[in-house]
């Protein structure tokens, strides 16, 4: 027995997409930039170094004197003398007052005055140690610094954008259809 049959067929449709991307280009120029550095001022003061050298005392002591120095010395070494020389003749003088006492106080003196002492003598060109005074006052430096701060100018530069937004196409691939069939 044959029943009949309904055959449906049915097709979707189909729609189709084109998309075209967007383009999007950005570019950063760069800043231009000028620096300007001025030297810095430079004062330097310099006090000179005094070097004092004092050789009289070495000079004295080779006796190479001063005339000032000779004369002070020869003036102390008669005042020396002549009281020496007073005391010797106030004792002779003591001596002679006593000469009941005994003894021979002329032939003494005489004896004695007579014989002179043994002159003492060295090398007097050989300064002594430390004759030579050095006295030194270092030299000193100043220094005034004035910096000068560097003059720095930038110019910036706006960045470069541009866009061209993409596209969707929408279009039909395939359209829809139906089909009923009796059989």
């Amino acid at each position: 027995m044959q029943i009949p049959q309904i055959r449906i067929q049915s097709q979707p449709a189909l729609i189709g997409l084109e998309t075209t991307k967007g383009v999007q280009q950005i570019s950063q120029p760069r800043a231009e930039q000028s620096i300007q550095q001025s030297k810095a001022d430079l004062k330097i003061k310099t006090t000179k170094g005094v070097l004092t050298i004092d050789q009289t005392q070495a000079w004295n002591d080779m006796d190479l004197k001063n005339v000032f120095v000779r004369t002070e010395e020869a003036s102390k070494l008669g005042r020396e003398d002549l009281l020496a020389g007073i005391a010797r003749r106030a004792q002779e003088g003591d001596q002679l007052m006593r000469i009941e006492n005994g003894g021979n106080p002329i032939a003494e003196q005489a004896r004695v005055n007579s014989v002179s002492e043994m002159k003492e003598w060295n090398i007097g060109w050989i300064p002594s140690a430390g004759s030579v005074k050095l006295d030194y006052q270092p030299a000193k430096v100043d220094f005034d610094v004035q910096v000068n701060k560097p003059i720095i100018e930038t110019t910036s530069k706006k960045p470069a954008h541009t866009y061209q937004p993409g596209d969707i196409e929408v279009f039909l691939r395939q359209g829809n259809s139906l089909s009923i069939d009796f059989v």
